[in-house]
């Protein structure tokens, strides 16, 4: 594990060896994540678990001070399937406060949510910062926002009512504003800390790709990514764009709206991805599924694996994930023979 490779992986530097991350290793750890340790360092656990997979970059944002909006307006709870072992991680959808699009058209998430002040902001990302660079000071931790335009009116309004609302482009690219306002204050605050780099995450697209007109994402959402990252840019932070789905429709707008990553699943081709991107940008993903991890055979993970290696070795940057995620249903002896052949043969 190595914050220095990490960071010579963002800046498209030789390595001796791919970087590496994972997510959901947490599920894996002998203490589970959120457990009360008396008189124990809470971070001792995962700490311990990302050297035994030597990890050297961490997936990490953090929406602000008013970032669990259920606590100043209305959102919509959708409730969240069942990954952790005991099922900690369950709870079900309640009813949207939402009733129609008409209310989507005349919300504003500025207005609804509010903020705090530009510097009450800066500092609590640096002491954030602080926080996980003391408790894992061998990755490199990022600083980063969730609900991004996208994903924020997911989180607002749910999936129903967002598509209802979308079908009136005009009214709805306001709507979308308002969250790009809002994201927009915390790139603002990113950019006046000491991170070195930002994940945007927007989940703006479906597992089959888009669900609004292509053209749409071009003229309203991806422009305004562009603008989100002008001020971390000027600050000379790396940018790396997170979503789920499939979104090597635009992948080659979002490297043009400035970003210098693409963190992506399985679904979007890891061979046409290092083909179309190998050279220019930071690829954080493989051609390794958690599927096959908890449902396969060895043969068919190692197969990914090593076709992974072979792709990323004509890359420029690749930092090595499993790119949905490790959830807590991989057999073990599978996620051990996972964790020690990636150890093994991850040398550029």
């Amino acid at each position: 594990m190595s914050l220095k490779l990490a960071l010579d992986t963002l800046a498209l530097k030789p390595v001796p060896r791919f970087a590496r991350t994972e997510y959901s290793l947490e599920y894996h750890q002998a203490v589970p994540p959120g457990a009360v340790v008396t008189g124990a360092d809470p971070a001792a656990a995962p700490r311990a678990l990302y050297a035994k997979w030597d990890l050297d970059f961490l997936w990490t944002t953090e929406d602000g001070l008013r970032g669990d909006w259920a606590k100043f307006g209305r959102c919509t709870n959708m409730g969240h399937a069942e990954y952790a072992a005991d099922g900690s991680d369950l709870h079900q959808a309640t009813q949207s406060p939402f009733q129609d699009p008409e209310e989507v058209w005349a919300f504003d998430a500025v207005t609804e949510y509010g903020l705090p002040t530009m510097a009450e902001q800066v500092a609590a990302y640096e002491a954030w910062l602080g926080e996980k660079r003391r408790n894992f000071p061998d990755q490199l931790c990022p600083g980063g926002y969730y609900k991004t335009i996208v994903s924020g009116a997911i989180q607002a309004f749910g999936w129903d009512l967002l598509l209802e609302a979308a079908a009136d482009r005009d009214r709805m690219e306001a709507v979308f504003d308002g969250f790009f306002r809002r994201t927009q204050f915390h790139m603002n605050a990113w950019a006046q800390t000491s991170a070195e780099a930002i994940i945007q995450h927007d989940d703006f697209v479906w597992t089959a790709g888009a669900f609004m007109r292509p053209d749409y994402y071009r003229a309203v959402i991806i422009p305004r990514y562009a603008e989100l990252w002008k001020p971390l840019k000027r600050a000379g932070k790396k940018v790396l764009f997170c979503a789920d789905g499939d979104f090597r429709e635009f992948a080659a707008d979002i490297v043009a709206a400035g970003a210098d990553g693409l963190i992506f699943e399985p679904v979007m081709d890891f061979a046409e991805m290092t083909a179309k991107y190998g050279r220019t940008t930071v690829l954080v993903g493989s051609a390794v599924d958690c599927r096959d991890l908890t449902f396969g055979k060895w043969e068919t993970v190692r197969a990914s694996i090593d076709r992974s290696l072979e792709l990323a070795r004509t890359c420029r940057a690749v930092i090595l994930a499993t790119g949905n995620h490790l959830p807590a249903n991989i057999p073990a002896p599978m996620l051990e023979q996972y964790r020690a052949y990636l150890e093994q043969h991850r040398q550029r």
